[in-house]
């Protein structure tokens, strides 16, 4: 396909890393303050405006939301490296014997599980659709390795709408949306709920919906192909992912110990039951609660300590990214907010927006700057406040709002390689391989969205 080859060029070729996007993103903010907004004191433009920024890169309340989505994407890594999660991916792909009905198995199990949490899905995906390789390649069967790649990756099309969701997780903390939007400036912001449960995001009517014709409307389209595309040729060596034998391990006892190991993870999950039972009930999900629940499953998965730190070194480096680019992100939204942008680009988005429309053009615009700040917590920090400022003047509902940038973010990580990169480094797979297909994927999925938003 040209068209997917064209666009496999542009990001090798002209795409710098997301790290360096986000110093230019931080650059072009600082500009477009100095030219579009006036100072409010005395001291010089430009030094107020790099005030505001080096106060948005240490606010202290999105540090502790990096750190949040730092635990989300590490323990789901840690999860699927245990040795159950293992076993349970080696039982699952034994009735695979074609393309059709690996892709079908790989994309449903895949999004199912990225529903639950993104970061477990993502390396689920990459280790799934690498297990079946290896299962074609020993026992002899055809498939098309790239389109089961790219069904692996279909979990991070749905990520944002489901439990680990950036968005829909941070409404869902008392107070969060008044600390997002203090200091706008607009006496709306007074009429915030405390908070936006799961009841009206994640669990809604809609929302269910929606992922539910995504998660057949994908399978059977990657079958239909399956059934259609030649085999492709396999040379993989066994995947032994973060595994270790006793004698690789530490020999202290408590390092060692299976009955010290689980018991930790039970007292954690009998916390977890005692501290947030209400919350759970209230479909008040948090961050905080995700990990906490996590860390305990993971302890009790991997059976010692050692086991899970083992894990943790190999899944640790996953985070590097979110650890050094969510606090210039939080830069750029001090910029914004502070020198009064994000008033300047919400009355924007109402000057050429409906109560009908700004969903979609807000579902469009997070699509957009997806592919530029390729984090669903870095962007809600950015664009956040103009959501829901816009919302608010329109009178949307904030929920369907929320929603709508969720869908958008999610939607342009099939055509945005950066979140692919540990998938491709477990399937020795290329971008260029799975590329054609997750852009199938994407068209697919930006249509469900599209009209599930207008009829929300």
């Amino acid at each position: 396909m040209k068209l997917t080859r064209g666009i496999e060029a542009f990001f090798s070729r002209f795409m710098p890393s997301p790290f360096a996007i986000a110093l230019l993103l931080t650059v072009i903010t600082i500009i477009l303050a100095l030219l579009f907004t006036e100072a409010p004191g005395t001291d010089a433009h430009l030094l107020t405006i790099l005030s505001y920024w080096e106060q948005g890169i240490w606010n202290n309340a999105l540090l502790v939301f990096a750190y949040q989505m730092i635990l989300i994407l590490v323990l789901g890594h840690i999860l699927v490296l245990s040795a159950p999660m293992n076993q349970l991916i080696e039982k699952i792909t034994t009735g695979v014997r074609n393309t059709g009905t690996a892709v079908v198995l790989v994309s449903v199990t895949t999004m199912l599980v990225a529903f639950f949490n993104w970061g477990l899905g993502l390396i689920f995906g990459a280790i799934l659709a690498r297990k079946i390789a290896e299962s074609a390649q020993k026992n002899g069967f055809p498939i098309n390795y790239p389109l089961v790649g790219a069904a692996g990756y279909g979990g991070f099309m749905i990520w944002h709408g489901g439990i680990s969701g950036s968005a829909p997780s941070k409404v869902a903390e008392s107070g969060h949306l008044a600390s997002l939007m203090q200091g706008i400036g607009r006496s709306t912001a007074n009429s915030l709920p405390s908070q936006i449960t799961y009841a009206e995001t994640v669990f809604s009517t809609s929302n269910l919906l929606i992922f539910s014709v995504v998660l057949i409307a994908v399978p059977l389209m990657l079958y239909v192909l399956g059934r259609r595309l030649p085999a492709t040729p396999i040379t993989l060596p066994t995947y032994e992912g973060a595994g270790a034998s006793d004698a690789d391990i530490s020999s202290t006892f408590y390092d060692r110990s299976r009955l010290f190991g689980i018991g930790i993870g039970v007292l954690l999950l009998v916390t977890f039951a005692y501290q947030y039972w209400n919350d759970l009930q209230a479909l008040a999900i948090t961050p905080n609660m995700l990990n906490f629940f996590m860390l305990g499953l993971a302890l009790i998965l991997h059976g010692s300590v050692a086991r899970f730190l083992t894990a943790l070194e190999e899944a640790i480096k996953g985070a590097s990214g979110i650890l050094i680019q969510f606090p210039l992100y939080f830069g750029i939204m001090g910029i914004m907010k502070d020198s009064g942008m994000v008033v300047m680009v919400s009355e924007f988005f109402v000057s050429i927006a409906t109560p009908i429309t700004l969903p979609i053009v807000t579902f469009f615009s997070a699509g957009l700057v997806n592919i530029f700040v390729p984090s669903g917590g870095g962007q809600w920090a950015v664009q956040g406040p103009i959501v829901i400022d816009s919302a608010q003047q329109l009178g949307v509902p904030l929920p369907k709002a929320i929603m709508a940038l969720a869908y958008g973010d999610q939607l342009t990580n099939m055509l945005q390689p950066f979140w692919a990169l540990p998938l491709l480094g477990i399937t020795r797979l290329k971008a260029k391989e799975i590329l054609p297909y997750t852009l199938l994927i994407m068209l697919l999925g930006g249509s469900i969205f599209i009209i599930g938003l207008l009829i929300w």
